[in-house]
């Protein structure tokens, strides 16, 4: 049972122990004072007189009326308690169901900052955490928890958004000096005394500078999606992705890799440039991993989804590829630095949404960004 159910119970519980109690105790007291000896009379007229016999005297027969209702004290004693005994577990019983309604609105009252601290925790994510609970009222129990947990939530904050300037900094920071190799490596290798092996060596170079150019690259645009989104406008998120195929078109070419579309017209609010390296992403991810001859299937609908064939992708591996630098052992040769749907599901955030994947049937993976569509129509 769930927490206010139990102190439901317990409520009316403790309520049906103390009214049995109570109505224990009065029948008891009742049982002491009742008279068990003697001439009781009841509230009767004399049919030849107005006078009237207030109640329970213990009288000699000789002094009443010949018409006036006499009962024993026993018998009159056992009718009033039995009377009393029934009008008092049926009062009992409507108390109760009173007691439990009554119960259920206090423990709804008493567990509501409960349900304040869960909610929040719910709408918690490491990329939004600036949700608080401040709870109102008496410095009590459930206030310091609350507190407490606004505390916890102050010092996650700072040290996630410590940890995001660190990885924003020292990119920027690497970024320069890589630059300053590329140009080194390009100066030596235009020298007219260059040789065969140094050509070779400067164009290995140069492929590994530009390779680490994209990873700093990428380490850059995750640390900005994961602060959240400093501006926002309208973009067509299908021409979004015409774009984006048309720059792929050259690397699915040299892949032999075909592209097969359906969109719709779709609206976004956010921001163009990490929209745009969402689904460059994506597509640069299903035509990399994918096998000669093989196609990328990309459907915009209520979500954006792009499918493509290759090897198979075991479903307990799929969860880690949107982990920063995790690749499967078959991919490691292909060209990337491990971001690619780390990105993705950092921008899909930011952007209010959400990204999964799962194994493609036959071979290849299945990704689906949830991105929440403007209610704004404009003119196609």
């Amino acid at each position: 049972m769930k927490l206010r159910t139990r102190l439901t119970a317990w409520y009316a519980g403790v309520f049906l122990i103390a009214g049995v109690a109570l109505v224990a105790l009065n029948y008891w007291l009742l049982a002491g004072w009742m008279p068990m000896e003697g001439i009781a009379v009841s509230r009767a007229l004399p049919a030849d007189a107005g006078t009237t016999y207030p109640g329970f005297m213990p009288v000699e027969a000789s002094q009443l009326p010949a018409d006036t209702l006499v009962v024993s004290g026993a018998e009159f004693a056992a009718n009033t308690m039995d009377t009393v005994l029934w009008q008092s577990i049926l009062a009992l019983l409507v108390a109760a169901v009173i007691a439990v309604w009554l119960g259920w609105v206090v423990a709804g009252r008493v567990l509501a900052p409960l349900h304040s601290i869960t909610s929040t925790a719910h709408r918690l994510e490491a990329e939004r955490l600036d949700q608080r609970i401040e709870l109102d009222g008496p410095p009590d129990e459930l206030k310091e928890l609350a507190d407490t947990f606004d505390g916890m939530l102050d010092r996650l904050a700072s040290s996630f958004d410590s940890q995001k300037r660190f990885v924003a900094n020292a990119s920027h920071e690497l970024r320069t000096p890589l630059a300053v190799q590329r140009t080194l490596i390009e100066v030596a290798l235009a020298a007219p005394d260059a040789n065969d092996d140094l050509r070779r060596l400067g164009a290995h170079l140069l492929d590994t500078n530009e390779r680490s150019e994209k990873l700093i690259d990428g380490l850059l645009l995750l640390a900005r999606s994961d602060r959240g989104l400093a501006t926002r406008e309208l973009v067509w998120l299908d021409e979004v992705i015409d774009d984006e195929i048309e720059s792929c078109a050259a690397l699915a070419s040299e892949k032999k890799v075909t592209f097969e579309v359906r969109t719709r017209r779709y609206l976004v609010d956010g921001d163009p440039v990490l929209l745009a390296q969402l689904v460059g992403n994506l597509l640069r991810n299903a035509v990399l991993y994918n096998e000669p001859g093989g196609s990328v299937t990309v459907e915009l609908d209520q979500e954006l989804t792009v499918a493509n064939t290759g090897p198979t992708v075991p479903a307990q591996a799929v969860p880690g590829l949107f982990e920063p630098f995790r690749r499967l052992r078959d991919r490691t040769g292909t060209a990337g630095s491990g971001l690619g749907l780390s990105i993705v599901q950092s921008v899909a955030r930011a952007h209010q949404g959400s990204a999964k994947a799962r194994p493609n049937g036959g071979g290849g993976l299945v990704v689906q960004v949830n991105l929440p569509e403007t209610g704004v129509r404009q003119a196609s």
